[in-house]
């Protein structure tokens, strides 16, 4: 039988390649994206619905899944995939930016998983695979809001491996390093630190270290091991993706929390 799979935030990125590696091996595919109406990649393939989902829009998250069983009759696999990046001093993030950081990257992710279990309830079968990051394993400065949406998917998504393990869904998530897609573009946001100049220093000093943070180009990896973590039938966890990933979990799973806050501190220049 042909398994389904649903991307969240496939108009680029991580999401549009691994749409794309899916079709190629054979799957059905329902990409969904706030703006479908641009997609032109996508809409050319055979057996891949675009379909609108925003994930902070439940009536889209439900119209977006009906749409994907009407058409292929089942959802096999997951991927919320959707995300964006808050940066700045927490002090300075407004309580609408916080908010929707949390809406976006935690709350929406609950949204469209709950809307997609009852199909995998009634199958007996399923794979979630919520993408994380390194930074829901490792922190970074100015970035407290993005880490602490991450740290909670990965919080989240161990914990329902036990209520779902037993209805035959299983879970997974994948946590990319540092990738040239949109995210360091439309897909972040500044915090304004304007009247908190005690930050400012600071801040800018790690915007220079991360405009010359080493990003892989090589996007089609994530995809290739979203595509692992869909298909490899094991109970594997967490798939970390890029040497930058594997290297610097390691790091922090080797040093305890002053000596990594004095790495950081050194690295980022703060």
């Amino acid at each position: 039988m042909k398994k389904t799979i649903l991307i969240t935030g496939a108009s680029s990125g991580f999401g549009k390649e691994a749409a794309k590696l899916f079709h190629i091996n054979g799957w059905n595919v329902i990409a969904t994206m706030r703006s479908p109406e641009k997609e032109v990649e996508l809409s050319a393939l055979t057996d891949v619905l675009i379909c609108k989902l925003d994930v902070t829009d439940q009536l889209s998250i439900e119209s977006a899944v009906a749409a994907g069983i009407e058409k292929f009759g089942r959802i096999d696999v997951l991927v919320n995939n959707a995300g964006y990046g808050a940066l700045g001093a927490l002090e300075a993030a407004t309580a609408d930016q916080t908010k929707q950081q949390f809406d976006v990257n935690f709350f929406g992710l609950i949204a469209v998983t709950k809307a997609v279990l009852p199909v995998m309830r009634q199958q007996k079968s399923g794979i979630i695979i919520n993408i994380s990051s390194v930074g829901g394993r490792v922190t970074f400065p100015f970035s407290s809001l993005y880490h602490a949406t991450k740290f909670a998917v990965e919080g989240l998504t161990e914990s329902i491996q036990y209520e779902l393990n037993p209805l035959g869904i299983y879970l997974k998530i994948v946590e990319p390093g540092g990738y040239k897609t949109e995210f360091a573009g439309r897909s972040m946001t500044l915090f304004s630190n304007e009247g908190l100049d005690d930050y400012q220093a600071a801040f800018d000093k790690f915007m220079e270290m991360l405009d010359h943070w080493p990003m892989s180009e090589n996007i089609g990896e994530v995809a290739g091991v979203i595509y692992e973590a869909a298909t490899d039938g094991t109970e594997q966890l967490r798939y970390p993706v890029g040497l930058d990933a594997a290297q610097l979990i390691q790091t922090r799973q080797q040093m305890d929390d002053v000596n990594f806050k004095k790495m950081m501190t050194v690295q980022t220049g703060i």
